[in-house]
């Protein structure tokens, strides 16, 4: 190195604890600068690469495109509005055509009087009203699937926001580790540097410490790789289009890479009713419901139970008659004497009688009011799902803010502070070489661990952001709301 070649050329004239100084003095130096250096690199690659950097908006518009859910929640949808058409619809007449009464020893159609050629047509009237509640109950079926497909975007934002978050914290981990990496290999050209000059206190152990931290960072580095490719491994499942064929493999071999980089920038994301959320007092369980009450999955429930509750009238109606109307037309052949003979005409009508109600009408109208019961509780329970997750989330959030506070204000100063103490010390020949390297570990971890937080804070925003959505509000519902992001 170039700090022993100039100690080499001094050695003859400087006292040996001056030159063991300036050996160590230079070798921080560099140290220092390499450090700076090697961030300003990192800093211009980011920001060169940023235009291919996958964005937490861009990710999540394009999770919400690419989602197949949603084009198979609109056909269904179509679906039940064209069945409601078809349900208010009288049922196809019956036509019958035949020959009736023919002589069976001759065959003959003009032999006997009754033989004739029949043709008749008949029409079925379901009971009562029937046909328009079963068309009101379908359109209200289908009413449901615009605040399910809301919902179902709100999920994805949050899903693939969640995971877009926890790759770009193994991102931001793996960064930390290779910028500490460079000053391990750093403190060892130190160590050898001072341990093969044979002058002040280092030792081969302080090499061999940290060789070995070297070799944690680099087992660490590699945890993280791992759980960084797991996450983006999961996102891009997300990321696919919904294509057919041949299409669909090239759009799965384009997406499905583990390079792929993230955004640099952690996106800040609105917290919305944030007074509510940050608020001293707890709120009773029936004031925060009626937050809930105009979340789109709550809403779709309730088209839910609006549908549902048609089964009991369409029960009531089958203790009313169903009836029918029947026409017929006989043409009659000549008699033996060639005299022409009338034709005949029948008309009729046909209804059952609902008599034994007790095992069938009065059983079927106690199931569709069963069955409209069994659908509010799916209203209660996704209500208690709604309380559960502000609850559990809020409590998280506010722990997570002080911890925050407590970082930034005094771990991260107060672990720079002991690594420089640390540092100077060792510096001047009055400190161990193990505490410097536990110092610049503990610095590491604490800034890995503040990452944490800040991300973690991130996805909670994510969480109350999804509890807290609303209805027949689009705006609710594009990535824009849920993050303000600098362009890349």
């Amino acid at each position: 190195m170039l700090a022993l070649h100039y100690y080499s050329q001094l050695k003859d004239k400087i006292s040996d604890n001056f030159i063991a100084k300036l050996i160590t003095s230079t070798l921080l130096i560099l140290v220092t600068v390499s450090l700076a250096f090697s961030q300003t690199v990192k800093a211009a690659t980011l920001q060169k690469n940023s235009v291919k950097a996958l964005g937490f908006v861009q990710a999540v518009q394009q999770a919400q495109a690419a989602d197949p859910w949603l084009t198979g929640n609109r056909h269904q949808q179509q679906a039940l509005e064209s069945l409601s058409i078809a349900a208010n619809t009288l049922p196809d007449p019956k036509v019958s055509i035949g020959m009736a009464n023919i002589a069976a020893d001759t065959l003959s159609f003009g032999q006997e009087p009754m033989t004739q050629f029949k043709l008749g047509v008949s029409q079925m009237f379901p009971r009562g009203d029937t046909l328009a509640l079963m068309n009101q109950q379908l359109k209200a079926e289908s009413k449901q699937y615009p605040f399910l497909r809301q919902d179902r975007k709100a999920k994805v934002a949050l899903t693939v926001g969640m995971l877009w978050l926890d790759a770009y914290q193994m991102q931001q981990s793996i960064a930390l580790i290779e910028e500490n990496k460079s000053l391990f290999s750093q403190l060892i050209d130190v160590a050898e540097a001072r341990y093969s000059s044979t002058i002040g206190q280092a030792q081969q152990q302080d090499i061999i410490r940290a060789e070995l931290e070297l070799s944690r960072i680099d087992d660490k580095l590699v945890q993280f790789t791992q759980q960084k490719n797991a996450y983006i491994g999961q996102l891009n499942q997300w990321l696919m289009k919904a294509e057919q064929g041949n299409a669909a493999a090239n759009s799965y071999q384009a997406t499905n890479t583990f390079n792929t980089m993230l955004a640099a920038q952690l996106p800040q994301i609105d917290l919305q009713n944030k007074a509510l959320i940050m608020a001293k007092r707890q709120y009773s369980n029936a004031e925060l419901v009626s937050y809930f009450t105009s979340h789109p999955g709550v809403v779709a429930i309730d088209n839910k139970i609006k549908s549902v509750a048609f089964n009991k009238a369409l029960a009531k109606q089958k203790y009313q008659p169903e009836w029918g109307v029947s026409a017929s037309y006989g043409y009659r052949g000549d008699d033996a004497a060639s005299n022409s003979r009338a034709d005949l005409f029948s008309v009729g009508i046909t209804f059952d009688v609902p008599l034994f109600t007790a095992n069938r009408q009065d059983q079927q109208l106690k199931a569709a009011i069963s069955k409209t019961e069994a659908v509010k509780t799916e209203k209660q329970l996704r209500l208690r799902q709604l309380l559960g997750a502000f609850s559990s989330a809020k409590g998280r959030l506010l722990q997570l803010n002080k911890r925050q506070s407590l970082y930034e204000q005094k771990l991260l100063p107060q672990f720079h502070q002991q690594a420089e103490i640390a540092l100077n010390a060792y510096t001047n020949d009055s400190g161990d070489f193990g505490e410097i390297v536990r110092a610049r570990i503990d610095e590491l971890d604490a800034s890995i661990d503040h990452l944490g937080i800040t991300v973690e804070q991130q996805k909670l925003h994510l969480e109350l952001n999804y509890v807290f959505s609303k209805a027949n509000q689009a705006s609710k519902f594009t990535p824009a709301t849920l993050a303000q992001q600098n362009q890349e």
